[in-house]
């Protein structure tokens, strides 16, 4: 971002009367580079955005967008029997002191519940309420309408092209659950 200049103005996102698509893409392509991520950016915050929204409106008001890397990385690490503090943390990229922190606003907010793990009393293993389930449901309902009505602005074609697109300049594991974490270094 530090290639942006104070006096640069954005490319316009159409074309303006009399310019071809072609003359917007090479104004765009030159000294313009940051634009591409920042859209990505926006539309990601947009989507996130219009989804705790839609959270809070249905009880959820103290959801945050980092509890649902929580959500994700307490059902990835610890399976159905729940993770631990330091399970928790490897897979957000944290430390185990950060984690339980997560842990415990969580559980104060009834989205988790700590219980002795069967295996070994020494471990508290945390899993995910009928609170948490909710939560991870109407926002699963959330992102399907989003999408739903992006396939109807931009046409189920190029939305299903750009998201091949996307596959292909973005491979890799989808839930990079440390993504939180890199904002944060």
């Amino acid at each position: 971002m530090s290639s942006v200049r104070r006096d640069e103005s954005v490319p316009p996102a159409a074309p303006a009367a009399g310019e071809s698509a072609g003359e917007v893409a090479s104004s765009a392509a030159a000294g313009a580079g940051y634009e591409l991520p920042m859209r990505f950016l926006l539309a990601f915050r947009s989507v996130i955005d219009e989804v705790h929204a839609d959270l809070a409106a249905h009880g959820h008001a103290d959801m945050r967008p980092m509890h649902g890397f929580v959500f994700q990385a307490i059902a990835r690490a610890g399976g159905p029997n729940g993770c631990t503090a330091a399970d928790l943390g490897r897979a957000l990229g944290v430390s185990k002191q950060a984690a339980g922190k997560h842990i415990d606003i969580l559980e104060r907010l009834g989205y988790l519940r700590l219980s002795v793990d069967p295996a070994d009393a020494r471990r508290k293993v945390c899993t995910l309420t009928d609170r948490a389930d909710d939560a991870l449901d109407r926002s699963a309902r959330a992102f399907d309408r989003i999408r739903d009505r992006w396939s109807r602005t931009l046409g189920p074609d190029r939305l299903a092209a750009l998201e091949h697109d996307l596959r292909v300049l973005a491979p890799g594991e989808l839930f990079r659950l440390d993504t939180p974490q890199w904002f944060n270094g």
